[in-house]
């Protein structure tokens, strides 16, 4: 059986046989490469750079990494009581 990363390829995979193939290879000279070269990775960075898959996420973190670098400073317990045993 065959394996899509980690997981096995589902009996009945509809692009079982193009998976297989894998990753299309043209050579410098293939008309294909000549009218669409790679991108190289300075400009790659810069399209995806922008991206923020969670709008807020990180506000969020940092909302809630205040009051517990506060806490852990002055030495109170967290939400979950004191972290030492009595």
């Amino acid at each position: 059986m065959s394996r899509i990363g980690t997981t096995p390829m589902p009996e009945g995979f509809p692009y079982r046989e193009l998976f297989l193939k894998g990753r299309p290879c043209h050579s410098q000279t293939d008309p294909f490469r000549i009218r669409h070269p790679s991108m190289d990775i300075g400009r790659r960075a810069k399209i995806f750079a922008p991206f923020d898959a969670l709008c807020g996420f990180k506000e969020a973190i940092a909302a809630q990494e205040a009051p517990a670098a506060k806490e852990a400073e002055e030495g109170l317990p967290g939400p979950d009581g004191p972290t030492e045993e009595l």
